[in-house]
């Protein structure tokens, strides 16, 4: 594949998405001028370059939606949900050949004379445009932008209009000229602010910065061991451009988390069309960034809530009249940051989860007992939905109902280390909030060390440290053969790391890292805290992948290898968190 096809596929891509998103707002805001412009220009720029490259049935596509989007523009035409709906179809049309041309290399072949024909409908010969103007438009424009020229309304020589043998046509100089204007006040043309990188080269700077911190550690190392190294100062200069410039290169792999966002309108426009609801998509800090690698993995999981909320936690129009609510129902998605973590909320106003509903059937599944269940606080019976199979549905629809989906989030949320949790009120909505951290490259852990044995545990799951002395040693009870160390008057389960990686035992408790996994704490148990510091996450090797204990493996300053501790894992090990965390 050329660079030119590829660049074309690139943007073309980002534009369709845009142009998903826009006409979905344009229902909204039929009126919105702006919009309509931004979506016109947007298929414009695809139809413009499929005749360059060739494409034939692309650019007919193409050319049948811009005709539509054109009329709108113009108002000859009213932004119907069924003028919406046949736009969209063709963005559909127009992806799909994009992927077969990226597949392929060549444009896949297809017969798309029905939905041109239903394109053509909307528009009459009265509306349609004359593309030899809009081109001749945005050429002008562009030469004018190159040879840094002021237009010239009246065709004077060197104008736009006098180029293109248009030098009566006032609306194309005016058009123009505000281009220009536009562009003068950005600084100029948005291809010299940006840059497209390929994420290869990406991932190879990521590697070689993690590989240059390792290296900075082991310096450090042997700078310490010295007081008055003559290396110090080069090598404590060295760390600060390390520090600069892993951040840099970590800056380069964010991204704005709305980009993962984009289907999601289309999506609950396409749900609340299908099951007759009237749904409201709300979504807020979609700026909020984080890296591509985890951007990639929470896709599918926010697709599958947001599929989830509309069909079974919204309630149909007559049933939300009946409790006095809006029949218009809201989904609310937000991303914010919080500490080391970016955390992400997905709430909805429907009828809420049936906390007894949801106990039966754990019972009935034989998942816990009668009596433990009728024991179990509400937040607890809520994580019981994440388990694989699980539904309290009455009946399968095409949107969901067959227990299937909810583990896969769960399990694809605490593969890049976050969490995930459940609130919800009957009759009020359901809010699950998932927190993730916002990279898996490098990360600050604490080293500590267990029967001479060193481990690395990740700090963004670490609340707070306690080490036991004379003073606070008797804060250690044991109940019901199970040690627990009172922390400000509450009981937290202590856990061995000794016992859980199968160790000997035989030390008094001395120092606990106090461990959150979602809605639960518990301690950790381990010999010594060596040290805090920066750790670059490698892959756990092959022959222990099966040990579910290791996150990762890192190598320290003075070259050795060791295990990166995985908290969730540890917790469910010892019995004191649930599955579903």
């Amino acid at each position: 594949m050329d660079d030119l096809l590829r660049d074309f596929l690139t943007e073309s891509n980002e534009n369709l998405l845009r142009i998903e998103q826009d006409m979905v707002e344009l229902e909204r805001r039929p009126r919105d001028a702006e919009l309509l412009a931004g979506i016109f220009r947007a298929m414009h720029t695809i139809k413009g370059t499929c005749g360059f490259l060739g494409l034939e049935r692309l650019e007919r596509v193409a050319h049948a939606a811009e005709n539509v989007l054109g009329a709108l523009r113009d108002g000859a035409l009213k932004a119907s949900p069924e003028v919406v709906s046949d736009v969209l179809a063709a963005v559909d049309v127009v992806r799909s050949i994009l992927n077969g041309l990226e597949a392929c290399g060549v444009e896949p072949p297809g017969d798309d004379t029905a939905l041109v024909e239903r394109l053509n409908e909307w528009t009459s010969s009265d509306t349609e445009r004359s593309d030899e103007s809009l081109d001749a438009l945005f050429d002008a424009a562009r030469r004018h932008l190159r040879q840094g020229a002021e237009p010239a309304p009246g065709g004077e020589a060197g104008g736009p209009a006098d180029e293109v043998g248009m030098s009566d046509d006032e609306p194309v100089a005016q058009a123009g000229e505000e281009i220009l204007e536009r562009a003068q006040r950005s600084g100029g043309s948005v291809s010299d602010a940006t840059l497209r990188v390929s994420v290869e080269v990406l991932d190879r700077l990521m590697n070689l910065a993690g590989e240059l911190v390792l290296t900075r550690n082991q310096l450090n190392q042997l700078a310490a061991r010295e007081e008055e190294s003559p290396y110090a100062g080069p090598v404590q200069q060295l760390s600060r451009v390390t520090t600069d410039l892993q951040e840099a290169v970590m800056k380069t792999r964010m991204q704005p988390i709305g980009n993962a966002w984009g289907t999601l309108p289309r999506l609950v426009r396409d749900l609340s069309r299908a099951s007759g609801k009237d749904i409201e998509l709300v979504m807020l800090g979609a700026e909020t960034e984080l890296d591509r690698q985890i951007l990639q993995a929470i896709r599918d999981p926010l697709t599958h809530m947001i599929r989830n909320s509309a069909d079974h936690g919204i309630e149909a129009p007559d049933a939300r009249k009946a409790a006095g609510k809006s029949e218009r129902a809201r989904i609310e998605l937000e991303a914010f940051h919080e500490g080391g973590h970016i955390v992400i909320e997905v709430r909805d106003d429907g009828k809420g989860l049936d906390v007894d509903a949801i106990r039966s059937k754990a019972v009935e599944r034989g998942l816990v007992d009668a009596e433990e269940a009728a024991a179990l606080p509400d937040h607890r019976v809520f994580e019981f939905i994440f388990e694989a199979g699980f539904t309290t549905a009455r009946k399968v629809t095409a949107v969901s109902g067959r227990g299937v989906g909810m583990d896969v989030v769960r399990r694809n949320i605490e593969s890049i280390g976050g969490t995930i949790e459940v609130e919800s009120t009957v009759g009020s909505g359901t809010t699950f909030r998932i927190k993730i951290p916002l990279t898996l490259a490098i990360m600050s852990a604490l080293i500590v060390g267990v029967r001479g044995c060193r481990f690395a545990v990740p700090q963004l799951g670490v609340v707070e440290l306690v080490r036991l002395g004379p003073d606070n040693a008797h804060r250690v009870e044991e109940v019901n053969g199970a040690r627990f160390y009172r922390l400000r008057d509450q009981l937290l389960p202590l856990v061995r790391l000794e016992r859980v990686l199968g160790f000997d035992e035989g030390r008094d408790v001395s120092h606990v890292l106090v461990c959150q996994v979602g809605a639960s704490r518990f301690g950790l148990v381990v010999d010594e805290i060596l040290d805090a510091q920066e750790i670059v996450v490698k892959p756990v090797g092959r022959l222990v992948k099966h040990v579910h204990a290791y996150a990762g493996t890192t190598i320290l300053g003075d070259g050795s290898v060791i295990m990166i501790l995985d908290i969730p894992a540890i917790g469910l090990a010892a019995g004191v968190i649930q599955r579903s965390q």
